[in-house]
């Protein structure tokens, strides 16, 4: 019977290093700087891992007053693009703690 509490005294040991690791992952994610671009440069969004949003850059030749539908399109294409960046990085990063967990 005492087996079987100090099989689960090491689980419990496990699971609470897993969740420290977790936690500093995670903030070290959080602190990243991710930057998404579209139109070669032209509009320039840089986030945190934690998805909020720090810097927009819009280049003067993106700014045509005939023509705003383009610089909307350009500023949505970049945030796409820094999107799936933060996300690729969060999988990497935490993708080992949750690929076995259901619901992540």
């Amino acid at each position: 019977m005492m087996r079987g509490m100090g099989n689960m005294q090491g689980m419990m040991k496990q699971m609470q290093k897993m969740q420290k690791e977790m936690t500093e992952t995670k903030a070290q994610l959080d602190s990243m700087e991710f930057t998404g671009e579209a139109g070669n440069g032209l509009v320039v969004i840089t986030m945190t891992g934690e998805r909020k949003v720090i810097n927009v850059e819009i280049k003067p030749d993106a700014l045509d007053p005939e023509d705003a539908d383009m610089t909307q399109d350009l500023v949505l294409a970049a945030t796409n693009d820094v999107l799936a960046k933060i996300e690729v990085e969060t999988e990497k990063m935490m993708g080992k703690y949750t690929k076995n967990i259901p619901g992540f």
